[in-house]
């Protein structure tokens, strides 16, 4: 089964970029990769609750819904896949937060997936890591601009 990780340094609190990233009412304010972002039968994520992230047309319009199966708010939240979308037997990913001395966080996003068909995962697999690890990077960066941008608007002078 394939996995990857990319990992960058936020200047913002752990709870601060967590909380960013898990408000589905903004996701799309910052998030490179996605056309549409919502939580299903609810407003808040948490254990339990799933959402339904649509790509954009780089992606392919998927569709991946998934559930949160771990939510430790400013620490980490886990995610499985709950569809079988076109390309994916299984995905799950990790986002943990790592609180750094000069206030800032190191996020860590870790995935692993099984592709689909199983008869072409030879030819599938390292297309899709290495477009996941291009995607994964990016977004992050969004994040990063999304969340520091703000802080900026938002501190005092």
């Amino acid at each position: 089964m394939p996995r990857g990780t990319a990992s960058l340094e936020i200047n913002a609190s752990c709870e601060v970029v967590f909380d960013v990233l898990h408000d589905y009412d903004k996701r799309l304010l910052w998030d490179t990769l996605l056309d549409q972002a919502h939580l299903i039968g609810t407003a808040t994520a948490d254990k339990g609750v799933r959402s339904l992230c649509v790509g954009n047309w780089r992606s392919g319009f998927m569709p991946m819904e998934t559930e949160y199966i771990s939510f430790q708010r400013g620490q980490v939240a886990a995610v499985r896949l709950t569809n079988r979308p076109l390309l994916f037997q299984r995905f799950a990913a990790s986002i943990r937060h790592t609180a750094l001395p000069n206030g800032g966080s190191r996020i860590t996003y870790t995935y692993s997936f099984t592709s689909r068909p199983s008869s072409l995962s030879r030819i599938l697999d390292p297309i899709i890591a290495r477009r996941l690890q291009r995607e994964t990077r990016q977004r992050l960066e969004a994040l990063r601009r999304f969340v520091e941008r703000r802080a900026e608007v938002d501190s005092p002078r």
